[in-house]
C-alpha cells in the first residue's frame, strides 16, 4: 500500500470518484423536458389560434366592429389627398349597442388620387420648420403665376402665415419695416439682424422676392406684399411698374395686382406702397380689396393718407385690415427712432395695441432691434401684423 506523503498527519484522503461517460437518466430527462416546453411555445407564438378557446363574447364585439348597424353613421371624406386632417385617412364608423355603449372602427379609406398623404398637425399656423415653403392647398395657378387663394376648409393665407403670438390680450406692438427687396445690403440686414417678432413688407417691384422671402420666414418673420398704388402727385412720383391707377378699368388694375401677388409667397396680406390717391378713392378702390378679401388676405394702410376708404370698404366687404399708427423713422436718426418707439409704446398703453411702420434705414434696424429687447422686458408683447387686424 502505498503512502501519500501530502495527507495530513493520521488522515486519509477518500478515494477519488469515478466519472460516468455517460449522462444520468435524471439529466437526460430534464434536456428532454427543456426542449418540449420550447417547441410549445414557438407552436403557440405560430399559431395562437389553436390555443386559444372559443370565447362568445369576444366574438360577438368583433363581429359588431366588423360590421356595423345600420345607424352607424361614416366620416365625412377629406378633402383631396395632398394634406389631410389627421384622421381623414380613415372610414371612421360609430355604432350604438343594445346597452347603450358606442362602439367606434376605424378602416383605411380608398385613395381616389395616386400620391402620399400629407398629414396636418392640427395647427391653424405654419409649422416652423416648414416656414420656407408655401401650402400648396393655398396657392391656385394663374396666368401670371401662383396666386394666394382661401384652402378647401376654409384656412386663409393671412392666418396659416402668420407669426403665433401668446394671446394674453396684454400690451402688443407690430412693428412693420417696409420697402424691403429694393437694396440688397439693407434687405439682408434686416432679415438678419431684426428680431423675428418684426413683420417684413417686401415691394413687389423688388429683387430675389422669393429668396428674401423664404430666408425670412425661416428666420422666423412674418411677411406682407407691398403693391404700388397711385400717389396724388403721379408720375413726378411713381411708385413702380404696374401701379394700380385710378384712371384705368378695373379689370387692368386687377391684373396689376395679381401679377404683384405672383412675385412672392407665403405672405399674409397686402400693404400700400404709397398710393394716398389710390387709397382716397373708393370706387378704384373697391374691387382691389374685394379681391384681397377673398383670397384670404389682410390688408394694412400705412396711415399716411388721412383720406383714405380702406377702413369702411375693409368693414363693409368682410377684409381683416389695420392701420399704421406712427412713422418712426421720418427723421432718420437712432436717438429720434428711438423716441418715435417711445411714444409708440404709449399708443400701445393707451389702446392696448399700436402698429408702427418704418424703412430699412441702418439707424431704424439698429434703433427696433434695441427698443424691442428694453420692451419686452417692460411687458410689451411684439407681434406680428396679423393679430392686429380685426374684420
Amino acid at each position: 500500500m502505498e503512502t501519500d506523503l501530502h495527507a495530513p498527519l493520521g488522515q486519509k484522503r477518500p478515494e477519488p470518484r469515478k466519472r460516468s461517460g455517460l449522462f444520468s437518466l435524471a439529466r437526460v430527462g430534464g434536456v428532454l423536458t427543456l426542449l418540449g416546453v420550447i417547441g410549445l411555445s414557438v407552436y403557440a407564438a405560430r399559431m395562437p389560434d389553436t390555443l386559444r378557446g372559443n370565447d362568445p363574447a369576444a366574438e360577438e364585439t368583433e363581429t359588431a366592429a366588423a360590421q356595423p348597424s345600420g345607424n352607424a353613421q361614416p366620416a365625412p371624406p377629406g378633402i383631396g389627398l395632398e394634406r389631410q386632417a389627421p384622421q381623414s385617412g380613415a372610414d371612421v364608423r360609430q355604432t350604438t349597442t343594445a346597452d347603450g355603449a358606442v362602439v367606434t372602427t376605424y378602416a383605411p379609406r380608398t385613395r381616389d388620387n395616386e400620391g402620399p398623404a400629407l398629414i396636418g398637425a392640427g395647427s391653424r399656423t405654419q409649422d416652423s420648420r416648414l416656414a420656407g415653403f408655401p401650402n400648396a392647398e393655398l396657392e391656385e395657378d394663374s396666368a401670371f403665376g401662383k396666386l394666394p387663394v382661401i384652402g378647401p376648409d376654409g384656412l386663409t393665407p393671412s392666418e396659416f402665415y402668420a407669426r403665433p403670438w401668446s394671446g394674453t390680450r396684454g400690451t402688443r406692438v407690430a412693428i412693420v419695416i417696409a420697402g424691403l427687396g429694393l437694396s440688397q445690403t439693407g434687405t439682408q440686414k434686416a432679415i438678419r439682424t431684426l428680431p423675428p417678432d418684426v413683420t417684413l413688407a417686401f415691394a413687389a417691384s423688388g429683387n430675389s422676392l422669393s429668396r428674401w422671402v423664404q430666408e425670412s420666414r425661416r428666420q422666423g418673420h412674418e411677411v406682407l406684399l407691398q403693391v404700388p398704388l397711385e400717389p396724388f402727385d403721379y408720375p413726378a412720383n411713381n411708385p413702380g411698374p404696374d401701379t394700380l391707377l385710378v384712371s384705368r378699368e378695373k379689370s387692368a388694375n386687377l391684373d396689376s395686382l395679381h401679377k404683384a401677388m405672383a412675385r412672392m409667397n407665403n405672405y399674409t396680406g397686402i400693404m400700400n406702397y404709397m398710393g394716398a390717391r389710390f387709397l382716397a378713392d373708393a370706387e378704384a378702390l373697391e374691387p382691389v380689396m374685394r379681391d384681397i378679401g377673398e383670397r384670404g388676405l389682410l390688408f394694412l394702410d400705412d396711415g399716411s393718407s388721412a383720406r383714405s376708404q380702406t377702413g369702411a370698404l375693409a368693414r363693409t366687404l368682410g377684409v381683416r385690415h389695420s392701420f399704421g399708427d406712427l412713422q418712426i423713422d421720418g427723421m432718420v436718426s437712432t436717438d429720434a427712432i428711438l423716441k418715435k418707439l417711445d411714444e409708440l409704446e404709449r399708443i400701445a398703453r393707451r389702446n392696448g395695441t399700436a402698429v408702427g411702420i418704418g424703412f430699412a434705414f441702418d439707424e431704424t434696424i439698429e434703433a427696433v432691434a434695441q427698443w424691442s429687447e428694453e420692451a419686452q422686458g417692460r411687458g410689451i408683447e411684439i407681434v406680428g401684423v396679423a393679430s392686429l387686424t380685426s374684420p
